[in-house]
């Protein structure tokens, strides 16, 4: 596989606040620094944000991959996250992301494929790969309830 290049451009607006673009996307998201530290801004995406997010949204698109790969049939699936920050080493870092995916499966007979395909999504995201916190998950698998007449 060839090399691929991601560009995001960071513009300061004013205070702790910025604004993240890239010339292959149409929006800008506001970034800043989170409530929690001096002069953090509430309700605007943080780096901090932006990395849970960025594990927890590759989780979901390898798992999508898999589950086509795999022709496992599903109704839905949510994942939440939660990052955990800390002092280590007397560095800040987000040592842990815990994933809790919820997989909607349409037939029974699927539990075990989809804790496959889950536990294949969950060592092949790249950007878990790419990061020195642990990733782990804790999946939460639900067969659809069909209404029969």
């Amino acid at each position: 596989m060839e090399p691929h290049y991601y560009e995001v451009n960071l513009g300061w607006q004013y205070a702790r606040l910025g604004q993240l673009s890239s010339p292959t996307l149409t929006e800008s998201i506001d970034v800043a620094t989170p409530p929690e530290f001096p002069k953090g801004i509430p309700g605007v995406w943080s780096p901090e944000h932006l990395l849970v997010a960025a594990v927890s949204s590759c989780f979901m698109t390898t798992f999508l991959a898999i589950a086509e790969n795999s022709k496992l049939d599903f109704d839905d699936f949510d994942c939440r996250a939660v990052g955990k920050l800390e002092n280590k080493d007397s560095k800040l870092q987000i040592s842990e992301i815990q994933l809790y995916p919820k997989l909607v499966l349409v037939d029974d007979s699927d539990i075990e494929k989809g804790e496959r395909v889950l536990q294949k999504a969950e060592k092949a995201c790249l950007i878990a790969n790419s990061i020195r916190s642990v990733v782990t998950s804790k999946a939460d698998i639900r067969v659809i309830v069909k209404d029969y007449d």
